[in-house]
C-alpha cells in the first residue's frame, strides 16, 4: 500500500460513482487552493498545505474506507475553523454535480464542476463587490444532464447578468465569461492560444487574408510588432453589454463562428485607417491607442469595415432627387448600394412635383411624392446592411411643398397602406419666413415645386423674397398648382403628428445654410438619418460625412476638463477621419466625387452626462449649461487647429477658396450670419475663452483640410461599447432593458449605485424601489436631495435645459447635433413653446420626440430567468418612432 505525506497507511475514498480510489491529499489541497483564488485571488500555497495536512490527519487511520462526501465535509470544517467562511463557501460550490454530464466532440463526459468554479473565480478577480457563490448557484440551477459545453458557457454568463440589478460590477463579470467563451471559439477554430496575442494576432490576419475577410495590405505590415503593442488587459474594460455587441455585430467570422478578439478587432481597425500613412506601424499604434483605451471611438460603419476587402467607413450619405423617373429610381439605386455596406441615407425629396401638377410627357397629373416615398420605405427594408443592423433612411421635405400635409401622415397605422411608410423616418425641412408667419399668425402658401423651383435652393432673406413674389403671382393666377393655410394651424399639425407618431422631425434650413462654410459650393437641402450632417447636396453631388466621437467622459476629472489629454484625442481623431476619405470604398461615383472635393468629417462627442457625474454636476443646471459651452468649444477649436495642420501637411480641400473658412469666418462668426438675417428672432450666447483670433489667422492663411469637422451624432452603439451614456443625452433611467439586436441588457447607473453605497443606501430596498418608480429617485424619501438633482432622469427635468445647452454647442459646430427632446405629459401648449424655442436658440435640427406612455409594463426581476432576459420594464417612448433599444436609432454611429 502506499502512504500519505502524513506516514499514515492509505485510506481508501467512495466516489459517487460508487468506484474507489486512494486518498490523496494533494487533489484537496488543489480544490482549496481554487477556492481561496476565486475567493481572495491568491493562491494561499503555505496555508492550504497546512490545512490539507490537518483534513489527512483528522480522517485517515489503518484500512480507512471514507466517503468522497466525509472527505469534502472535513473540509469545510476546517476552512471554517480558521475563520475562512467564504472561502468555505466557495469549495462547497465546487462538489460534483451528481448525474450531469456534458455532451462534447467526445461524447458525453463528467460535468468538471471544479473547472467551472475556477473561470467563474477568474472572472470575479480583482473586482469590487462581487463573488463567485451566487454566479455559481445560478448556474447550477440552469444545468442539466447531456448539457453542451456551449450551453454550459451560456449558462456561466447569464447567471452573472441576473446579478447586474443589484451589483453593476457583475457586467464586468458576464463579460468576462463571455470573453472566455470567446477565447475558445477562436483558439479551436484557428489552433493558437487566443490568450496571447503575440502568438495570435499574426495568425488572426493570415487566417483573414486567407478566407478574403481582410485587405491582404495587412500583411506588408510589420505584423510581430503590432503584436507586442496589442494591450491584452483591456480585454477586461468591456461590460457586458459592450462585448455582446462586439461579438454579434463587430467580429469578424466564417459563417459564425469568430475568429477576431477584442483588442483585434482594434488594432485591424487602426491598421486599416493608417494604410496611406508613410509610418504605417507607428500610425496604426497611435490609433489603436486611442480606440482601445475609449478615448475615441470611430463610427459603426468604420468598425465593421476598415482593414477588410471592402472599406466602406463612411456613416452617413445625403442626395437630392430630381424631378424626373430617371432620377427617381436612381435615387433608389443609390439608396441600395449606400445602404448595402452600412451608411445612413437621408434623401432630399422636395424637388418631386407635388400632387395634381402637370406631367407634360404624358399630358397628365401628377400623384404626387408620396408613392415614391413608399417605394423608397421598401428600399429601406430590404437592403439590411447585411443583418448586422436594419437599413435606415429618412425622407425631407420642406414645409411649402404641395404634398407636405400627406407628409405628416406618413407614418400613421390608419388610413392608406399604400401611402404611409411605417419603417422610413421623415423629416420637415422648416424656413424661417414659415416661423415667422407661425408667430405672427398669418398665412402660408404651399406650392408645386416644378412651377417654384428657386425655392428650393434659396434661403434667408432671399428666399423670403421669393416667397412672397410666388404668393403675389398666384394672387394674380399664374401658379396652377397652389393651396393656402392658415400658418399656425399647418404648424400645429406638425407637432401633433410628431407627438402621434414620433414623425415628421422638426429641422430648420435657414440656419443650416446661413452658417454653412461651403455656401458658395451649393446649399444644403437636408440633413441626414440623425439630423446632425448638414452638407451640400445636388443631382451631381452625394453628400458624405465621416463620423467618430471623443469619450468625454475620459477627458474630465472632479476638476474639469483634462486640456492636454483632449488636445491629443482630438488631433489624432481628426486625422484618423481625414484617412477615411481616401481609403473609403465608395459605391457609387457621385459619394467619392463630392468626398474628395470637400472632405467633410463629422468629430463629436459622447459621455457627456458621464462627464458631468464625475464633476458633481446635475444636467439641469446653469453649471452643466456652461460645461457644455466650455467643453464643445475646446472640441472646436482642437478640431479646426488639427485640420488646419493636416492642411499645412497633405494640403487644402478643394473648395476652400470662397468658403466662409477663407474668408476668416470660423462657426462661432457664422452666428452673426444667421443673427443679420433674423434680426430679434435669435437669442444666442456669444462668450468665449480660447485664443480664437490667432487660429482665425491660420485658417485663413493656411487653410483647412476638411470642409467641416463637426457634428455631434447620437453613438448609440459605440457609446455601449465604451460603456457610457450616449452623445449628449441626459440619463433616459437609472436602471432599465435596454432592447437591441443583440437582446436584452440590464442597464444600471454605476455612479448613482457607488454613491448610494457610500451612504449605506444601497440594498434591495432600494432596487425595488428604482424599479417601482421606472428607474427615477425623485420619489425615494431616503434618498438625498443633491443625489436626487445629480441623477435626474431624462423625463424629470424641463427639455428647455436641453436646448439651452444645445444652443451652447451650436455655436462652435459648423454642422448640427442629434438632439433628443423629452416631454414626461406633453401637450400642445409645451409642444409649441418647448420647439419655437429651439428656433429662437439658433439650432439647426431637432431629432426624437420622447414622451411617457400612458400604462407601464408589469415590473419584473432578473433574478431566475433564462434565455432573453426581460426584467425591469422601461417606461416606453409614446411615439412608435423608434425602439427603446437606443432610446435612438442607431444607423449613424
Amino acid at each position: 500500500m502506499s502512504t500519505t505525506t502524513t506516514g499514515t497507511v492509505a485510506a481508501k475514498v467512495i466516489r459517487r460513482d460508487g468506484s474507489v480510489a486512494e486518498f490523496d491529499p494533494t487533489k484537496v489541497a488543489a480544490a482549496m487552493t481554487k477556492a481561496f483564488l476565486a475567493v481572495e485571488g491568491e493562491p494561499r500555497r503555505p496555508l492550504v498545505a497546512g490545512l490539507a495536512e490537518e483534513v489527512a490527519s483528522a480522517l485517515l487511520r489503518p484500512d480507512a474506507v471514507l466517503h468522497v462526501e466525509q472527505v469534502r465535509d472535513q473540509v469545510e470544517r476546517v476552512l471554517v475553523r480558521v475563520g475562512h467562511h467564504r472561502v468555505a463557501r466557495a469549495y462547497a460550490s465546487y462538489r460534483e454535480e451528481p448525474g450531469i454530464r456534458v455532451r462534447g466532440a467526445a461524447g458525453l463526459e463528467p460535468l468538471d464542476w471544479a473547472d467551472v468554479a475556477r473561470v467563474v473565480g477568474e472572472a470575479c478577480a480583482g473586482l469590487p463587490d462581487v463573488t463567485p457563490a451566487p454566479v455559481l448557484a445560478e448556474t447550477r440551477r440552469n444545468l442539466y444532464d447531456g448539457i453542451t459545453a456551449d450551453e454550459l458557457a451560456v449558462a456561466r454568463v447569464m447567471a452573472a447578468r441576473t446579478l447586474v440589478e443589484t451589483e453593476p460590477n457583475y457586467s464586468f463579470v458576464a463579460a468576462r465569461l463571455l470573453l472566455d467563451g470567446l477565447r475558445r471559439e477562436v483558439a479551436d477554430h484557428l489552433g493558437v492560444p487566443a490568450r496571447s496575442y503575440p502568438d495570435y494576432f499574426p495568425a488572426y490576419v493570415r487566417h483573414g487574408i486567407a478566407v478574403e475577410r481582410l485587405d491582404p495590405e495587412l500583411a506588408a505590415f510589420d505584423v510581430e510588432r503590432l503584436a507586442r503593442a496589442i494591450r491584452p488587459e483591456r480585454d477586461l474594460a468591456f461590460d457586458f453589454l459592450g462585448l455582446r455587441t462586439l461579438c454579434d455585430r463587430y467580429f469578424l467570422h466564417d459563417r459564425g463562428v469568430r475568429y477576431e478578439l477584442p483588442q483585434a478587432f482594434f488594432m485591424r481597425v487602426a491598421m486599416g485607417l493608417a494604410l496611406r500613412e508613410d509610418d504605417r506601424e507607428a500610425r496604426a499604434v497611435e490609433f489603436y491607442e486611442l480606440l482601445s483605451s475609449f478615448d475615441f471611438m470611430c463610427s459603426t460603419p468604420t468598425l465593421f469595415n476598415s482593414g477588410t476587402t471592402r472599406p466602406q467607413l463612411s456613416s452617413c450619405f445625403l442626395t437630392t432627387v430630381d424631378d424626373d423617373l430617371e432620377s427617381i429610381f436612381q435615387g433608389y439605386r443609390n439608396n441600395a448600394l449606400l445602404a448595402k455596406y452600412s451608411g445612413g441615407l437621408g434623401n432630399d425629396w422636395t424637388p418631386v412635383r407635388g400632387m395634381g401638377a402637370h406631367i407634360k410627357g404624358t399630358n397628365g397629373e401628377s400623384q404626387g411624392v408620396v408613392p415614391f416615398l413608399k417605394i423608397a420605405n421598401d428600399t429601406a427594408v430590404a437592403v439590411n446592411q447585411g443583418g448586422k443592423r436594419k437599413g435606415a433612411a429618412c425622407a425631407y421635405l420642406e414645409t411649402w411643398h404641395i404634398d407636405v400635409e400627406e407628409f405628416l401622415d406618413l407614418r400613421k397605422n390608419t388610413g392608406d397602406d399604400r401611402r404611409r411608410t411605417h419603417d422610413m423616418n421623415t423629416a420637415n425641412w422648416v424656413p424661417d419666413e414659415f416661423l415667422r408667419r407661425v408667430e405672427a399668425d398669418a398665412d402660408w402658401t404651399l406650392f408645386s415645386p416644378d412651377e417654384t423651383p428657386d425655392l428650393h435652393d434659396s434661403y434667408g432673406r432671399e428666399f423670403a423674397a421669393r416667397y412672397r413674389a410666388h404668393e403675389a403671382a398666384a394672387d394674380r393666377g399664374e401658379i396652377r398648382v397652389v393651396k393656402r393655410v392658415r400658418a399656425v394651424d399647418l404648424w400645429r399639425r406638425m407637432l401633433t403628428a410628431l407627438f402621434e407618431t414620433g414623425h415628421p422631425w422638426i429641422t430648420f434650413k435657414d440656419p443650416c445654410n446661413l452658417r454653412s462654410p461651403q455656401q458658395h459650393a451649393g446649399v444644403v437641402h437636408s440633413s441626414n438619418l440623425c439630423t446632425e450632417i448638414t452638407l451640400n447636396t445636388s443631382a451631381d453631388e452625394v453628400a458624405v460625412c465621416n463620423l467618430g466621437s471623443v469619450n468625454l467622459a475620459n477627458h474630465v476629472t472632479a476638476e474639469g476638463l483634462d486640456g492636454d489629454r483632449l488636445r491629443r484625442t482630438v488631433h489624432t481623431a481628426v486625422r484618423m477621419l481625414d484617412n477615411v476619405v481616401d481609403i473609403n470604398y465608395y459605391t457609387i461615383p457621385e459619394a467619392r466625387r463630392s468626398n474628395l472635393r470637400h472632405r467633410p468629417i463629422g468629430l463629436g462627442l459622447m459621455g457627456f452626462t458621464d462627464a458631468l457625474h464625475a464633476q458633481r454636476l446635475p444636467y439641469a443646471s446653469p453649471e452643466a449649461v456652461e460645461f457644455a459651452d466650455r467643453s464643445t468649444e475646446a472640441i472646436s477649436y482642437h478640431a479646426i487647429s488639427a485640420s488646419v495642420d493636416l492642411a499645412a501637411e497633405r494640403g487644402r480641400y478643394e473648395t476652400f477658396d470662397g468658403s466662409l473658412w477663407s474668408r476668416g469666418v470660423l462657426p462661432i462668426d457664422s452666428v452673426e450670419l444667421l443673427a443679420h438675417a433674423r434680426g430679434a428672432d435669435l437669442d444666442v450666447d456669444r462668450s468665449t475663452t480660447l485664443d480664437w483670433a490667432a487660429l482665425r489667422d491660420r485658417v485663413r492663411v493656411v487653410g483647412m483640410r476638411n470642409s467641416n469637422v463637426m457634428a455631434i451624432a447620437p453613438t448609440a452603439t459605440i457609446s455601449n461599447i465604451c460603456g457610457v451614456g450616449q452623445s449628449i443625452e441626459p440619463l433616459y433611467r437609472n436602471l432599465y432593458v435596454k432592447s437591441n439586436m443583440s437582446g436584452d441588457f440590464t442597464v444600471l447607473n454605476r455612479h448613482l449605485v457607488a454613491d448610494l453605497k457610500r451612504l449605506g443606501l444601497w440594498d434591495e430596498a432600494m432596487v425595488a424601489d428604482l424599479k417601482f418608480h421606472d428607474g427615477a429617485l425623485a420619489a425615494v424619501d431616503r434618498v438625498p436631495a443633491d443625489l436626487k438633482a445629480l441623477y435626474a432622469t431624462a423625463f424629470e427635468m424641463s427639455s428647455e435645459w436641453l436646448v439651452e445647452a444645445a444652443s451652447r454647442r451650436q455655436k462652435w459646430l459648423d454642422q448640427a447635433q442629434s438632439l433628443n427632446l423629452y416631454v414626461a405629459a406633453p401637450n400642445g401648449r409645451a409642444l409649441d413653446e418647448l420647439y419655437r424655442l429651439a428656433w429662437r436658440k439658433g439650432l439647426k435640427t431637432t431629432y426624437y420626440l420622447r414622451s411617457t406612455s400612458a400604462t407601464h409594463v408589469e415590473k419584473s426581476t432578473l433574478r431566475g430567468t433564462d434565455g432573453r432576459l426581460t426584467g425591469v420594464a422601461p417606461v416606453l417612448p409614446q411615439a412608435a418612432a423608434c425602439s427603446v433599444e437606443d432610446p435612438d436609432c442607431e444607423a449613424c454611429q
